[in-house]
C-alpha cells in the first residue's frame, strides 16, 4: 500500500472552501506559496525556468466522496472523474498555477484554489504537446456555450 507525504503546504488567502471561487467564469488568479519542507528544497532545483507548474495536493477537509454529483456550474449531475469535485474517492486535487518566483523552499505562485495548510504531495513542471484544435473539453464546452446564450 502507497502511503503519500506531505512534501510541504501551501500557503493561501482561502481558509474556507466557501471562498474559493467556482462555477462558469470563476477567476482563479489569487496568489499564494507552496512552502516545501526543507528536506525537499533540492528538487526544486532549475524550477525557475517554467512558467507554469502542477501542483498535485490532497483535498484534506473533503470528509465524503460520490461518484456522481451536480457541478456548480451547471448543476447537473456527472460522474467524479468528470470533474474537479473535491468529493472523490482518493481525495486528490490537481491545479495548474503560475510561478511567479522562488526564494529558497518557497515558490511565490498565481492560481492558488487551495486553502490554507493544503497538504502538498508533488509538484511538476506544467508540459503541454497537445495543439488547442485536439482538446476537448466535454460537457463543460455545452455548459459554458449555454451561459454565453
Amino acid at each position: 500500500m502507497f502511503t503519500p507525504k506531505p512534501i510541504g503546504f501551501v500557503r493561501s488567502p482561502y481558509s474556507q472552501t466557501t471562498a474559493v471561487p467556482r462555477g462558469l467564469g470563476a477567476k482563479h488568479d489569487a496568489e499564494g506559496e507552496l512552502e516545501i519542507l526543507p528536506e525537499f528544497e533540492a528538487g526544486l532545483q532549475d524550477i525557475e525556468g517554467f512558467s507554469h507548474l502542477f501542483v498535485i495536493w490532497v483535498f484534506d477537509r473533503s470528509e465524503t466522496a460520490a461518484l456522481v454529483g451536480p457541478t456548480p456550474i451547471d448543476g447537473i449531475p456527472h460522474g467524479v472523474f468528470a470533474t474537479r469535485s473535491p468529493f472523490r474517492p482518493n481525495p486528490l486535487g490537481l491545479t495548474v498555477v503560475e510561478l511567479l518566483g522562488r526564494e529558497g523552499n518557497r515558490l511565490r505562485v498565481r492560481g492558488v484554489d487551495m486553502l490554507e495548510g493544503t497538504a502538498i504531495l508533488d509538484i511538476k513542471p506544467y508540459l503541454s504537446g497537445i495543439a488547442a484544435d485536439k482538446l476537448r473539453r466535454g460537457w463543460l464546452d455545452a455548459a459554458e456555450s449555454k451561459a454565453k446564450a
